[in-house]
């Protein structure tokens, strides 16, 4: 890093921000196998809080890499970047007073640690998307399990590369007996009774 680069300070702090907003600002970090459920329920969470009057948005992993991630590969270099890249867009997100969902295989538990140390206490917060591979398999709704049998992909996470399971997340969603309108309903009590939301 160049040592002529200085921090510029804000002049709105991300309390006042709060304040305006009537909510905390943090990130719930959605992890799980690909097919778990993630995106389905950071997106109908998203819906839940927009109409609730929260500033939410969702950093989708497919999506970040048709953009700012798209120079970015699957090997774990790569997915290490792609993490760290959107740690410090999530942390952008809570300095601005928003609610951020990010919908991350983030297989290493090392990389959703680095992205929690980025953020105070309180302002991150690790969703496990628990579904078992099989199920995940069974969904595949973008036929990605049926090529990483084939080998047709390769370093895909559940068959041919890791997942680290969350050690301790704040919350777990167990989507293969709960569906998304029940996990959105066990979130929306999660942080009511935590004072978030």
């Amino acid at each position: 890093m160049s040592s002529n680069i200085v921090w510029h300070e804000a002049s709105i702090t991300k309390t006042e921000r709060r304040t305006q907003n009537k909510h905390h600002s943090f990130i719930l970090w959605f992890t799980g196998l690909s097919a778990s459920g993630k995106s389905s329920v950071a997106n109908a969470f998203a819906r839940t809080l927009f109409e609730r009057g929260n500033q939410a948005f969702v950093l989708d992993g497919d999506n970040v890499r048709h953009g700012l991630n798209n120079d970015l590969g699957f090997d774990e270099v790569s997915r290490k970047e792609n993490i760290r890249r959107i740690g410090e867009v999530s942390k952008l997100f809570v300095e601005s007073g928003q609610i951020v969902l990010t919908a991350f295989i983030s297989p290493y538990r090392q990389d959703r640690q680095v992205v929690r140390q980025l953020v105070e206490e309180g302002e991150f917060l690790e969703v496990y998307v628990k579904c078992s591979v099989e199920t995940c398999e069974q969904r595949d709704p973008k036929g990605l399990y049926k090529k990483a049998r084939n080998a047709e992909i390769a370093n895909f996470t559940g068959i041919s590369a890791p997942y680290e399971e969350p050690e301790h997340p704040e919350f777990i969603l167990d989507t293969e007996r709960y569906s998304i309108e029940d996990c959105v309903e066990q979130l929306t009590s999660f942080l009511t009774d935590k004072g978030y939301i």
